[in-house]
């Protein structure tokens, strides 16, 4: 596990409550054993607690000398003997519950200046209203008319802009700042996030660029995600919308008046050009691009890396430069790499 200075567990579990939480059972081992400590399959002792999930890493499970693992059923025959084992039908799903369980404190980020309540070396309008048990640390600076919920921490050098509005149990991390934006409840906003600042709207023409007002705003609904450093800009003459559940990955850019539907995942270095609207439960993999005014189904993949410049029906996926279903993508990458091998042969 890594360095225990800055996440200590805040209890022990038995090996039958470890399968509770993961929904399985345990297979192999005593049931009243406790568990406190967690590690990685190459890195776990006779202490620890880990699991697997990647069907690559079984090599690690045969060697490892964790003193139990949640696996699923089909990998049982792989742990070593002297492991005790829970079997769940997912075992990363039901880690992370072990984990939350574990560490409540690293499911949501700390402040960093340990402060509690309103700092003194913050400034807060007059004007703006906070409900109790708000944490405002030092540097952090909230603008006339905005409004806070219970349990909510702003972190060190934020910004919260005029009018506002975040939830309640949400965060806001050091340097961010938030700006013409609506803000559910239980929102964790990482460093330097950028929330509400123009859309990048310009009427081009020979005589030069002509900058189209930004007036409107961006609406993140409750237990959204966005990773350090992620950008989500207002929208034109509509709202930007995030719906809710949804978790962005840092340094995502999300462009003026998109919609992203409900549990949505984008992975990093992900940009989403104006306009484009994602259905629920989509996934962007790293680098994917999506151009302007496009739709994308419910349930649709992108891989990483790759061009959206079409609608993707629902529940599709795909993948390349432009987009296109997986199967198709898949055999012109191996077409080309039979050809390029027949050419080096020849050669």
């Amino acid at each position: 596990m890594a360095d225990p200075q800055f996440f200590t567990p805040v209890r022990t579990l038995t090996l039958e409550e470890v399968a509770a939480l993961a929904g399985g059972r345990v297979a192999r081992g005593d049931g009243a054993m406790r568990l406190s400590r967690v590690a990685p399959l190459d890195q776990a002792g006779p202490d620890d607690l880990t699991f697997l999930d990647n069907p690559r890493y079984v090599p690690q499970l045969r060697a490892t000398t964790a003193a139990a693992v949640i696996l699923a059923e089909k990998h049982l025959g792989a742990a070593p003997e002297g492991t005790a084992v829970v079997v769940a039908p997912s075992p990363y799903r039901g880690m992370a519950l072990v984990l939350q369980a574990l560490f409540p404190d690293a499911t949501r980020p700390p402040g960093v200046t340990g402060e509690e309540g309103i700092s003194p070396a913050a400034h807060i309008h007059p004007d703006a209203r906070l409900e109790d048990a708000v944490t405002v640390e030092a540097g952090a600076v909230i603008g006339r008319g905005a409004e806070i919920g219970r349990g909510t921490v702003i972190c060190a050098n934020a910004v919260i802009g005029a009018g506002v509005r975040i939830g309640r149990d949400g965060y806001v991390g050091p340097t961010a700042s938030i700006t013409h934006a609506l803000v559910g409840n239980r929102v964790i906003l990482h460093a330097g996030v950028r929330i509400g600042q123009d859309g990048f709207g310009f009427a081009m023409g020979p005589a030069g660029h002509l900058k189209v007002p930004q007036i409107g705003r961006v609406v993140i609904q409750d237990d959204v995600e966005v990773g350090a450093n992620s950008t989500i800009d207002r929208g034109s003459n509509r709202d930007t919308i995030i719906g809710e559940g949804t978790k962005i990955d840092n340094g995502v850019q999300v462009g003026h008046n998109v919609v992203v539907g409900r549990h949505c995942v984008l992975v990093a270095q992900t940009g989403i050009s104006g306009s484009s609207t994602l259905g629920d439960f989509v996934a962007l993999g790293g680098q994917a691009g999506v151009s302007g005014h496009v739709k994308i189904g419910s349930g649709a993949q992108v891989a990483g890396a790759s061009a959206v410049k079409d609608d993707i029906p629902a529940g599709t996926r795909v993948g390349g430069i432009p987009a296109k279903p997986i199967r198709e993508w898949m055999r012109e990458v191996t077409t080309l790499q039979k050809l390029a091998s027949g050419r080096e042969s020849d050669t």
